[in-house]
């Protein structure tokens, strides 16, 4: 295979096309693409060269033997232990098919999408005035030239249009009225604390529930995970009965 090609020979150390494939995948895209050439490669090689040369003459000089070396050594050691054994710990945990189907349809109401609206408004000060705008749009002014000609809202530059919303997102006196609508109807004055609103309904989305096969992929991800932490507690507590754990306060 390629990647065993010998590339060189340290003191009987094989340097292979794998060994510089392997930094070259540890570098970022923009890095790697730099490197990815003959002559990227060759300084790579020189690279690897450069240090079995190091570590030869640092075993040859007893750095290996030097107590900072060992002391950070041992506990480089212990934390990739660490991490080792923790990764045997989760890595056989899953969450069945089952499981999945069983979680969604105990909490379907957690996948339920809200009902939401879509409204443009008229905002004015006076009920008085939101009644003579009312009867000019029932003579023919289209509800955007009344906007943008009477309501004081910065909507009235896009013909008073809020966009989407679901409930909760407006003062409740508004809403109690646009969700209550049919699609191109107009209200009569609305009063809040804002003053009085003249709303159009424009759309109206219904609640939805997504599908199983929707949130599937991102369900599987979210219980395994929560099976893995609690598979992680569980040991973690198993083993505070075995070993003496003591917590200074």
């Amino acid at each position: 295979m390629e990647d065993k090609k010998i590339l060189a020979i340290v003191d009987g150390k094989e340097i292979t096309e794998q060994d510089v494939n392997l930094v070259l995948g540890s570098f970022d895209p923009n890095k790697a693409a730099h490197f990815d050439t003959e002559e990227g490669r060759k300084q790579l090689l020189n690279d690897l060269i450069a240090q079995e040369l190091i570590y030869l003459d640092a075993i040859k000089n007893g750095l290996d033997k030097n107590e900072a070396f060992v002391k950070e050594a041992k506990k480089m050691h212990d934390d990739f232990l660490k991490q080792f054994a923790i990764l045997r710990l989760l890595r056989d945990i899953t969450v069945t098919e089952n499981e999945l189907s069983d979680f969604y349809n105990k909490n379907k109401h957690i996948f339920t999408e809200s009902e939401t609206v879509k409204a443009s408004h008229i905002l004015v000060s006076d009920e008085k005035q939101a009644k003579e705008i009312a009867k000019e749009i029932d003579d023919g002014l289209s509800f955007e030239e009344a906007a943008s000609k009477y309501s004081h809202c910065p909507t009235n530059v896009v013909g008073g249009d809020l966009g989407y919303f679901e409930k909760g997102k407006m003062v409740p006196e508004f809403e109690a009225v646009a969700f209550n609508m049919e699609i191109g109807e107009i209200s009569g004055p609305v009063k809040t604390d804002f003053g009085y609103h003249i709303i159009k309904l424009v759309d109206k989305k219904e609640g939805t529930i997504k599908t199983f096969d929707e949130i599937k992929d991102q369900l599987k991800q979210q219980l395994t995970t929560t099976k893995q932490q609690r598979a992680y507690i569980d040991k973690t507590n198993e083993l505070k009965k075995e070993y003496e754990v003591i917590i200074n306060e």
